[in-house]
């Protein structure tokens, strides 16, 4: 198995968690997200070399916020508290955190903030700077040990140490992009306070999940339902690497996916001596989907008929001993499992058939965030057009068009889609827009090409831009790229004669439409 040094995020309920987690990878140091309830033995199992306290909804003077097990500052490891985190240490060890008052010490948003340089997490920083405030209570009294190493001009304690013994706390969130500096502050945590090593890489996650792919599956067969997403894809070229022809990939082309994207699939994979199963099964989607207009309707059938296809394919193959599936490290702390082994005992995955037999289930990214997942992509020599490809909803295109689906629909939406989607790119503004895709509404408007009126549909372009998908801002796409891009497709997809752009953001609206 895997052995890295390891920091512990330890989570009390903050919404910045796997924020947190992902700059200490960025750093190149592998950490993993515990709850606050884990037991201080399987803490100390796991032998970090630092622990960092999230941020919480709580104040630690009420009776039910959480706490830890105060041996916890016995074990002469590293801890960095963040905003709760920081309360906490400080009210455990014989600090007092009040209520701020309105005047003094309530802080929110960006904040101009002066550190003491002196102190080992600000080495080689500057001596001021914005932090993200997002605080109620305050430090009225720091521990004893402890000395203010950060303040604002409404609040003397943004950040305290106990450099002795490896303690530190602020008030801020330096995981935010608000925060400048934010990350060369956990930085300096890492590597000048727990004497990290660097250890963690994607090249390195490669040649060591190869390797214990290799030794667990033995000469057993494996079978991975490929949709052609990032973590599948990825997925799929890592067994590859690692079992070549024991692998059989089942790639289930319903129809829906994007202009010529299926044929991309299969080539990606062309080099690998795998068995490579396409399963043209449009008109079997499209016969399913005929007549339905409602979107959780479509999403449903999809679903269902999606396990039908591959459960025929998996009875063609036989005995399977292994199946694959591209759980990633968000899913695992979301879910409240903790055990991130690389492969895992068998259990019922959800909506997939009791009879396909298998006896273990592989997931070989769930120790992986998404962006390490798009790196070890690239250092498994996959083409960037899978690596960097969007998040597309498992229906697909059924629910970029509004209402009943045709071949017909589904192809207008394609090219129209692609004409989008290579604009946005040559205007180089792909590398600005996280999410962009063309809509098919079931609105018909009059009007007027050559010397004829025209009756045909109406598309919507979306584009936003955002850290987290949670919240999501709409895209200011330059007017003389949106010209070009509604002129382009009023010309070359017939059955389009107006262009319309969603200038709406989440929250009132979601990403998609549907």
């Amino acid at each position: 198995m895997m052995s890295h040094q390891t920091v512990i995020v330890l989570d009390f309920g903050g919404q910045y968690n796997q924020l947190i987690a992902r700059r200490v990878r960025e750093c190149g140091v592998y950490c993993e997200v515990k709850p606050y309830t884990t037991p201080l033995e399987a803490l100390k199992a796991m032998e970090p070399i630092g622990f960092i306290f999230t941020g919480g909804p709580n104040s630690v003077y009420d009776e039910k916020a959480p706490h830890v097990d105060t041996a916890i500052f016995d074990l002469g490891i590293p801890v960095l508290g963040i905003c709760y985190g920081c309360q906490l240490m400080a009210h455990t060890l014989g600090g007092r955190v009040t209520a701020a008052q309105e005047d003094t010490a309530r802080e929110y948003g960006k904040t101009e903030t002066y550190y003491d340089t002196s102190c080992k997490l600000f080495k080689g920083l500057p001596a001021e700077g914005v932090s993200w405030m997002s605080h109620g209570d305050y430090m009225e009294k720091v521990p004893e040990g402890f000395i203010l190493v950060a303040h604002s001009d409404n609040c003397p304690n943004v950040a305290i140490a106990d450099e002795t013994r490896g303690f530190y706390g602020v008030q801020y969130h330096p995981e935010v992009n608000h925060t400048q500096h934010g990350t060369d502050m956990i930085h300096n945590f890492l590597y000048e306070v727990c004497g990290a090593l660097g250890d963690w890489s994607m090249g390195d996650y490669k040649r060591t999940a190869i390797r214990d792919i290799r030794e667990n599956v033995g000469d057993g067969k494996v079978l991975l339902a490929l949709s052609g997403g990032v973590d599948s894809s990825v997925a799929a070229a890592l067994l590859a690497e690692a079992v070549g022809s024991q692998l059989t990939c089942v790639f289930v082309d319903h129809g829906l996916m994007r202009k010529n994207e299926g044929d991309e699939v299969e080539a990606a994979f062309s080099k690998w001596d795998i068995n490579f199963v396409r399963v043209d099964a449009e008109d079997r989607f499209l016969l399913k989907l005929a007549g339905v207009s409602e979107p959780e309707h479509k999403r449903k059938i999809i679903g269902e008929e999606f396990i039908r296809v591959f459960e025929e394919e998996a009875k063609k193959i036989g005995r399977v001993d292994y199946l694959v599936q591209g759980t990633i490290y968000p899913d695992v702390i979301e879910s409240g499992a903790g055990d991130a082994a690389v492969i895992k005992s068998h259990h019922n995955v959800g909506g997939l058939p009791d009879y396909v037999d298998f006896k273990e289930i592989i997931e070989p990214l769930r120790l992986l965030f998404k962006d390490e997942v798009r790196q070890l992509g690239r250092e498994l020599g996959l083409p960037e057009y899978l690596v960097m490809r969007q998040p597309f909803p498992g229906p697909g295109l059924a629910i970029r068009v509004i209402g009943d689906l045709t071949k017909e629909k589904l192809d207008t939406l394609r090219d129209a889609d692609a004409i989008y989607r290579e604009e946005i790119a040559e205007a180089g503004e792909d590398k600005n827009i996280n999410q962009y895709f063309a809509v098919l509404t079931n609105t018909r408007s009059v009007g007027v090409m050559g010397d004829g009126r025209t009756y045909d549909y109406t598309l919507a372009l979306r584009a936003v831009t955002t850290s987290d998908f949670m919240t999501a801002d709409w895209a200011r796409i330059p007017y003389d790229v949106l010209d070009k891009i509604s002129t382009r497709i009023v010309n070359e997809v017939p059955g389009i004669n107006r262009i319309v752009y969603d200038i709406t953001s989440k929250p009132p609206a979601t990403i998609e439409w549907e």
